[in-house]
């Protein structure tokens, strides 16, 4: 059902005094979504800079003034939705307020801020405020999906901190809605349906019981969640949460659905904060046609440290082979965030 396939090559040389060294490399294939990438495990002895202790943003991006999404500005700095949903300007839901995107990705590009705190640390967020930014991003979605039908490939994203991609520190996640199938949905779309159709089962559930019944990647659940390792990661420590028997983002009314995300979404950003990692990206995909649609799945990724003199975490071996490199194997992930679920 599932081909758990690692292949292992190594490089032999010599150092300068003539001492033998081997180094092994792991070529790993995602049994999901069918992607290569590599753990390369010489290269955590390779100093990497912005992780030598938890850095805080520089001084200018702590200032309020300067900040669109504070409330003392976020009415003249800010869009409205537009007019084709006949909703408030902006969608609120408590605390949370969301808006369209300045610069889209999709025909339904929106922004969700958190509150009106300016800049929450990794992993110290209030579990309310994550599970009610995320509920006023269902719900802008299922709004979108009443006024353009066709528009059923979603999802919902977090770029924290600018090395993650985020232009401001201000906590707030992006959503997007898009008739155009990206290359991600396309593929989780085919193997879904040729899952089912083959087994009559449904793909992330059956992963999920295969995770748990090996063990070595297997995290923990936060109730309604599961968590786990990427057996093949994307990105450096990723984690996935899967929730067996649920497929839409568009379950606004959920409260426990969402809770029990943040939950697992805080507690890897604890795990990441406790290896100096200050930024991160998560995504959730979604296929809202109504038809055979995959059960939710959440991949949250670290990424290099926002500070200064900063190493990347994407070099050229990445944009020449198309798989990522990465230096910590899943299973050693997966042990050490599992004292951030107990």
């Amino acid at each position: 059902m599932f081909d758990f396939n690692i292949q292992s090559v190594s490089n032999n040389f010599k150092d300068a005094f003539g001492k033998k060294i081997e180094r092994r490399i792991e070529i790993r294939k995602d049994p999901v979504y069918l992607k290569q990438s590599r753990i390369t495990f010489s290269r955590s002895k390779e100093k990497e800079r912005g992780i030598e202790k938890f850095y805080s943003p520089p001084d200018f991006d702590m200032n309020r003034e300067k900040c669109p999404f504070c409330s003392e500005n976020i009415k003249e700095t800010t869009p409205v939705l537009s007019e084709k949903l006949k909703l408030p300007d902006r969608l609120v839901y408590k605390n949370s307020v969301l808006f369209p995107n300045l610069f889209p990705y999709t025909e339904w590009s929106g922004v969700s801020i958190f509150d009106d705190i300016h800049y929450v640390e990794m992993g110290t967020a209030s579990i309310e405020s994550y599970r009610d930014c995320l509920i006023n991003c269902s719900h802008y979605l299922s709004e979108v999906k009443k006024k353009d039908s066709q528009s059923v490939f979603m999802a919902i994203t977090q770029n924290y901190l600018p090395a993650a991609g985020g232009s401001l520190i201000h906590p707030h996640l992006q959503v997007h809605a898009t008739k155009i199938i990206s290359e991600n949905h396309r593929i989780i779309k085919k193997r879904t349906e040729n899952h089912k159709n083959k087994f009559g089962s449904d793909l992330f559930s059956d992963y999920l019981k295969f995770e748990k019944k090996i063990g070595l990647r297997y995290i923990g659940s936060t109730g309604l969640w599961e968590w786990t390792a990427a057996f093949a990661p994307r990105g450096f420590y990723e984690i996935w949460g899967i929730c067996p028997g649920t497929s839409s983002l568009l379950e606004f009314k959920n409260n426990k659905l969402w809770e029990d995300l943040a939950k697992g979404i805080l507690n890897t950003q604890k795990f990441y904060k406790s290896i100096n990692r200050n930024s991160c990206n998560f995504t959730i995909i979604s296929i809202e046609d109504g038809k055979n649609i995959p059960e939710l799945q959440i991949s949250i990724i670290a990424r290099s440290g926002y500070a200064p003199w900063v190493r990347s975490d994407i070099t050229g071996f990445e944009f020449a082979f198309n798989e990522m490199a990465t230096f910590t194997p899943p299973e050693n992930t997966a042990e050490n965030a599992r004292l951030f679920w107990t």
